[in-house]
């Protein structure tokens, strides 16, 4: 057999094995994790983003942090979602929602609560089971079991329970 096609034949199987074992380190480069995570990627299906989001969580899980200083005295709180500058800032309880500026800020131990808009739910510390949806809607609220509808409504209640408030 000719010299020439001998070699021919061996650069031809040579250049394949290459390229299947460049094929195969492929897959595993691309497998590796980026280092620092992505954003938003961080342990305990937590998602944070925005300046100091989530920055105090330990032990914390499920929560998701979007804007500027929200959750961001969250330590042990779980299952909660805020959007908002200052947004749930002081929480430590569970299963709240709050959208807006400020919606929930001084919550510490309060659960179960939902708030939607600017300063909605704001003073509330430890009330559970509220919703709360407008401006300053249950500002001053500590009670359980309130709703509140409209900018406004049931601002000035702080203890009471079971009321429910629909308008300005």
């Amino acid at each position: 057999m000719n010299r020439m096609i001998q070699l021919n034949k061996a650069t031809a199987v040579f250049f394949v094995v290459l390229a299947l074992g460049c094929f195969c380190l492929s897959s595993t480069v691309q497998a590796q994790l980026p280092s620092p995570p992505p954003d938003g990627g961080y342990p305990g299906d937590n998602t944070a983003e925005g300046d100091s989001a989530l920055f105090s969580n330990t032990t914390g899980d499920n929560n998701t942090a979007t804007g500027a200083f929200v959750l961001v005295h969250n330590t042990t709180g779980t299952n909660n979602t805020a959007a908002g500058f200052e947004a749930l800032i002081f929480n430590n309880g569970d299963n709240n929602a709050a959208y807006g500026r400020s919606a929930l800020r001084d919550n510490s131990t309060g659960s179960d609560n939902t708030a939607n808009g600017a300063f909605a739910l704001v003073s509330n510390t430890s009330g559970i089971n509220n919703t709360a949806n407008g401006f300053d809607a249950l500002f001053s609220n500590n009670g359980d079991d309130n709703t509140a509808n409209g900018a406004f409504a049931l601002s000035s209640n702080t203890t009471g329970i079971n009321n429910t408030a629909n308008g300005f």
